[in-house]
């Protein structure tokens, strides 16, 4: 059975190693985190010259990787064998090879921390390899977080850092970044340097220290066609098709496409508690009324013809009757319909 990768991290930092770790998915941030993890502190570091291994896959058949795990340490407690890219292991898929790793997985040498790194893919869910995998390591799957999950996410990213972010801002942050963790980690760090003490991050933080402008965004676009601020929308609208490579059209379709999908819900639901409306649409409480207010103004029949709209205009992105439009004209002209 798939264990979380907030549990293995919790064992791990009590301390608890196991035999063996397969990391497993299309999220490189988990698998990535938990390995730096047990490279800094499965093997005390004045032992690692010795018995710390870092293999990578294209270079390390099978029988590489085990010679090296049935090893034992040199003058130490454990060893530690770590395998990145696993993915790329010439001769994963045959059969002889995965017979050698299902025999080591039934009696794996105890002071061997074997780390299997098998990154944006996932094993076949029939094989007997993988069920062999979650039966007899620790079987890590490292799935994307959700989008409704994911300024959730970032609210406990920060507190584990020790700071507070605000709700407009972490929303900012997840509508701009979106949920590609090591973009998203790599911006925060980047801002985090200049701030040694806890610190409540607001929306002019991200605009200073990432760059994401706190008034022309994607998180401010879709408030502003919720409210129907057409002037509002139009300058937000002008200022991406002149930077189109920071605004590129295929996230604001989908942002528009999930912002509708949202009013429809509302719709369906009917009158509900805010914060039961809330839980349905997977957003934080915050936001709630900005969806309510963009559901008064787009009736259901709207929104239906509003997701007609978005994909006329992904259609026309792809060229199909597409006519002379370019980029910036087809996400004017959806707008344009979305609104009037």
């Amino acid at each position: 059975m798939a264990v979380s990768p907030e549990a293995v991290l919790k064992d791990l930092k009590a301390k608890k190693f196991a035999p063996i770790y397969f990391l497993q998915g299309d999220e490189p941030y988990f698998i990535d985190l938990i390995t730096d993890f047990i490279e800094k502190n499965a093997i005390p570091e004045f032992e690692r010259g010795f018995n710390q291994l870092v293999l990578y896959g294209k270079d390390s058949p099978i029988s590489t990787i085990l010679n090296n795990a049935r090893k034992f340490p040199m003058m130490a407690e454990r060893q530690l064998v770590v395998v990145k890219e696993a993915q790329s292991i010439p001769d994963w898929g045959k059969e002889e090879a995965q017979k050698l790793l299902i025999s080591y997985l039934t009696n794996p040498l105890p002071s061997t921390i074997l780390v299997l790194a098998y990154k944006h893919k996932k094993l076949d869910g029939r094989s007997s390899l993988k069920k062999e995998l979650e039966k007899k390591s620790v079987f890590v799957e490292s799935e994307k977080v959700k989008d409704w999950k994911l300024t959730e996410w970032v609210d406990g990213y920060f507190r584990e850092l020790g700071h507070h972010i605000e709700p407009k801002a972490n929303q900012l942050l997840a509508d701009s970044i979106g949920n590609n963790l090591e973009v998203l980690t790599n911006e925060v760090g980047k801002m985090l340097i200049n701030f040694p003490e806890p610190t409540k991050f607001t929306p002019d933080h991200i605009s200073k220290f990432i760059g994401i402008n706190k008034d022309y965004n994607n998180f401010e676009l879709s408030k502003a066609i919720g409210f129907k601020d057409v002037v509002k929308a139009n300058q937000i609208i002008h200022y991406f098709i002149q930077n189109p490579k920071a605004h590129p059209v295929i996230p604001i379709f989908t942002l528009l496409y999930n912002y509708f999908s949202k009013i429809a819900l509302i719709h369906r639901a009917g009158p509900l508690p805010e914060n039961q409306l809330a839980s349905a649409l997977g957003i934080n409480p915050y936001g709630v009324k900005e969806y309510i207010t963009a559901a008064r103004n787009y009736k259901l029949g709207k929104v239906i013809d509003v997701f007609g709209y978005i994909k006329e205009a992904d259609l026309r992105f792809k060229g199909v009757d597409s006519g002379s439009m370019d980029e910036g004209e087809i996400l004017r002209e959806l707008v344009y319909k979305i609104l009037h």
